[in-house]
């Protein structure tokens, strides 16, 4: 019973912050009250804030930055959006990721600056260092790397789309790795990629990324 009143209250918190963000009480991409505030402001704990707080993240209206406080990203509820991409099977994801990675990818040869390839090379050194090691740690860098692949095409639309999606990309990666022996052949082809992007060459990066969505 304690579960279920605990989930309610969760909930009904949910439902306050979402009418506050309908009501345009904060701006998108301004900083939230933190979670003592809210509590307070709310009446209730800030254990229910901040699995309040989780839900809306997942669902994509808030970011929250550790060590810097939550973050509005849309007044347009998403998750609609999300709840069908969790609908989504392999296959599915595996053709999304062809239409939108690969393609992404390739634009990011043509686009990327220094400090996009910078940015990508710290991320694949912090994944490479987690790749025979444990499991989650690795899928964390290795997403971290694929979204600075998207974002390094400069293009808004597909860094958000891609932001959405990457839950099922990290679900596949997963999948594979649980059951499949880890090959260095898998992270060499992210290696790959990325001096394709250093050459500037968009063919030879979409090549490499659909051997990556197959791998």
């Amino acid at each position: 019973m304690s579960v279920i009143v605990k989930r309610s209250l969760v909930l009904q918190a949910v439902e306050q912050l979402r009418a506050r963000i309908a009501a345009g009480d904060w701006a998108v991409g301004e900083r939230l009250p933190t979670e003592p505030e809210l509590a307070q402001e709310l009446g209730i704990s800030r254990n229910t804030v901040r699995e309040a707080m989780r839900v809306l993240a997942f669902s994509g209206l808030i970011e929250i930055r550790q060590g810097d406080g939550s973050y509005l990203r849309t007044v347009q509820d998403p998750l609609q959006a999300v709840l069908a991409l969790s609908r989504c099977s392999v296959d599915h994801a595996r053709e999304a990721r062809h239409i939108l990675e690969a393609e992404a990818i390739g634009l990011a040869a043509q686009r990327c600056t220094e400090a996009d390839l910078q940015g990508l090379r710290q991320a694949l050194t912090h994944s490479g260092a987690h790749f025979h090691g444990d499991l989650q740690a690795y899928l964390e860098a290795d997403m971290v790397f694929h979204q600075r692949l998207v974002d390094a095409a400069h293009n808004p639309a597909l860094s958000e789309l891609y932001r959405y999606f990457s839950g099922l990309v990290r679900a596949a990666v997963e999948h594979n790795m649980s059951h499949t022996a880890r090959c260095q052949h898998t992270f060499d082809l992210h290696e790959q990629i990325l001096e394709a992007l250093t050459q500037r060459d968009p063919e030879r990066a979409k090549r490499l990324s659909r051997d990556l969505i197959e791998s």
